[in-house]
């Protein structure tokens, strides 16, 4: 009898235990996943395109991020690929977003499905065709066409789709400019200009400021008359329809974030000089960790 009931003892002491345990991991279970969020959603999904000054930030949000108990997915995608899927929901942020000029077809195309923040993180951008300051007798783009041989007709572009590509089409047209623009990625048109600088022969290619380029390379912008390529632009950032209500935090981080030429230039080298991307991303955080408090408010 005795036995017994010690057996029937320990099954119920079991039975408390076990269900106090999964009471347990339920509770932390929720914890972990619902954070300060709204919906629970902890999980961001963020564009990304293969630009130096992109990969920066968006390795330096993820840094930010990751410290703040976020997860982070990085897709890299073309632009126009990234603002149909942030159009869609498949994507929750794009950063990048050039304004008045070089991204105006995607905010007038998706202007009613996506949130373009009206609020900046760069303000100071610039974009134009570029030529090695060796070349004397070109500072124009009306140059280019006497001299249209020594480049063999062509502007080295980089990826399709992107917002200053289709520019670059409309200036050729503008210009009356007897090239072609040939589409590549943003590192071969960096590794094309680099190897004309070193057999110091002729290219054209369109470039943006910020870009570390400017202090590896001596390149000019050349002069648009006609403002094709406008002239100061803005970066702002683009979000999908709902991302405020389940992300308000996250939402006004973005809003906060304001960069200058020293803050981003240092970030852009520092994530190239590295073994990996985040990992410059997260010296740079280190160091800077007082403007990103800023930015977060605290």
């Amino acid at each position: 009898m005795f036995f017994k009931k010690s057996y029937v003892l320990i099954l119920f002491v079991a039975l408390v235990a076990g269900l106090a345990a999964c009471g347990s991991n339920s509770s932390s279970g929720t914890s972990k996943d619902s954070g300060e969020e709204t919906d629970g959603k902890k999980k961001i999904v963020m564009g990304q395109t293969n630009w130096a000054e992109n990969i920066a930030v968006t390795n330096m949000w993820d840094v930010i991020l990751e410290d703040k108990g976020y997860d982070l997915e990085l897709k890299m995608l073309d632009m126009g690929t990234q603002m149909a899927a942030v159009a869609s929901g498949d994507l929750d942020v794009s950063l990048e977003v050039w304004l008045p000029v070089q991204d105006a077809s995607y905010l007038e195309q998706y202007q009613d499905q996506v949130n373009f923040s009206e609020e900046t993180w760069y303000d100071t951008a610039k974009v134009g065709l570029v030529v090695p300051t060796y070349m004397e007798d070109i500072n124009s783009i009306e140059d280019l066409n006497a001299h249209k041989d020594e480049f063999e007709g062509e502007i080295t572009g980089f990826e399709p789709g992107a917002g200053t590509m289709e520019v670059t089409e409309q200036l050729i047209k503008e210009y009356a400019l007897d090239f072609e623009l040939v589409p590549s990625s943003e590192p071969a048109m960096i590794t094309s200009i680099g190897e004309a600088i070193k057999n110091k022969e002729a290219v054209v290619a369109p470039l943006w400021s910020p870009h570390r380029v400017f202090s590896e390379m001596d390149l000019k912008y050349l002069e648009d008359p006609k403002k094709v390529y406008g002239d100061v632009e803005k970066i702002h950032h683009a979000t999908r329809h709902g991302f405020a209500d389940d992300f308000p935090k996250v939402d006004q981080w973005l809003k906060n974030w304001k960069m200058d030429d020293e803050a981003i230039g240092q970030l852009m080298s520092y994530v190239n000089d590295a073994n990996s991307p985040k990992e410059g991303a997260a010296k740079w955080v280190e160091e800077n960790q007082d403007l990103v408090n800023e930015w977060l408010g605290e």
